[in-house]
């Protein structure tokens, strides 16, 4: 742990361990030059508590990049509660509260949300101990769950990469493979299938492949077998770290745009992407919407037509990342970055 902490460059981390849990917690601040760390809270278990951290340092530096990008008045950071296995309920709830109270000694230079194993009831559960948790029930006093405008993000994200690769924003029978059938790649899927996409489905999830063959007559792959599947477009929609020098050579697609943090193994993996002539929506771009609805509702009081312009801008924004791209010669990962550190440069908005 303490080599990804020399290594991150980040502002500071928060460790703890819990041990009715057997669970290490971990609060990753990257930067605070926007404003407060923003960022979920993730709940998966790792290999090793040193992987949970790492984790929880790259999840904050993409979205220091996503918040940048989206031009929201936030810094970038994210929590991961680094659990042995499945919990007893009650046993999840004392983490939750202790991560709340973790949440609030910082005093509200961190606001979190739901994330990976997290919802809205989780930040129910937070918000008893600490004011700072976005996405609380709307029973409660929050914006409900962000997943549904974060498929919308990913949907006006995918239009304009198909606009961009193919001259054409027309998805009817364009084949998209969405790898993850869970709270956003569900959605994204009918989405896609009702814009006249050929949808294809993979999930580890026998139920939730059954459900949408059934509700939504998609065709269905084995999970794995992704990276074979021919298609037009390759979206990730579970975990991250999925395209690398392996995996990358044995896509079958002209796209890859989904909603999975860091689906690039490492960063250079950007360029192995290009060179293959396959175009990439750099994931702190695409999956903004997640953002934009807990931001935009929570705290900047947006309407609902001010959060949908601003979901709608996801693919515009892509679309000038892409014409950068084109005209520098540079992979998309790269000219994404260009455009987050250029406001990160300028600084926070004057209030």
């Amino acid at each position: 742990m303490e080599d990804v902490l020399r290594q991150w460059g980040g502002e500071y981390a928060l460790t703890a361990y819990d041990e009715p849990s057997g669970a290490y917690m971990f609060i990753a601040v990257h930067s605070t030059r926007l404003g407060p760390g923003a960022g979920g809270t993730r709940m998966k278990t790792y290999a090793t508590p040193g992987d949970g951290l790492l984790d929880a340092c790259r999840l904050a530096e993409a979205m220091t990049l996503k918040m940048a990008v989206a031009g929201l008045p936030m810094g970038g950071a994210k929590s991961v509660l680094a659990v042995p296995g499945e919990l007893d309920p009650e046993v999840r709830r004392n983490l939750l509260l202790r991560h709340g109270r973790n949440v609030h000694a910082l005093g509200g230079a961190y606001r979190t949300g739901p994330d990976m194993n997290t919802n809205s009831a989780d930040m129910d559960t937070l918000n008893e101990v600490t004011p700072y948790a976005f996405g609380r029930s709307v029973a409660n006093g929050g914006s409900g769950s962000s997943a549904p405008d974060t498929a919308v993000g990913v949907f006006h994200g995918i239009v304009a990469s198909v606009a961009h690769a193919f001259g054409s924003a027309d998805l009817t029978g364009r084949r998209v493979l969405v790898q993850g059938a869970g709270a956003v790649g569900g959605p994204l899927a009918e989405m896609l299938v009702k814009a006249g996409a050929h949808v294809i489905v993979s999930d580890v999830s026998l139920e939730r492949v059954e459900a949408l063959y059934d509700t939504l007559g998609v065709e269905v792959v084995a999970p794995a077998s992704e990276f074979d599947t021919e298609c037009d477009v390759y979206a990730p929609c579970a975990t991250g770290g999925v395209l690398d020098a392996t995996t990358i050579p044995r896509l079958r697609c002209r796209i890859v745009a989904g909603a999975a943090n860091n689906p690039l193994s490492q960063r250079s993996d950007g360029e192995l992407l290009r060179a293959a002539g396959i175009l990439y929506a750099p994931d702190f771009v695409i999956n903004a919407g997640g953002g934009i609805h807990l931001i935009g509702y929570e705290a900047l009081g947006w309407t609902t037509e001010q959060v949908e312009a601003h979901l709608i801008g996801i693919g515009t924004t892509l679309t000038e990342i892409y014409r950068a791209a084109d005209a520098e010669g540079i992979s998309t990962e790269e000219a994404a970055e260009r455009v987050a550190h250029a406001r990160l440069a300028v600084g926070p908005s004057p209030s």
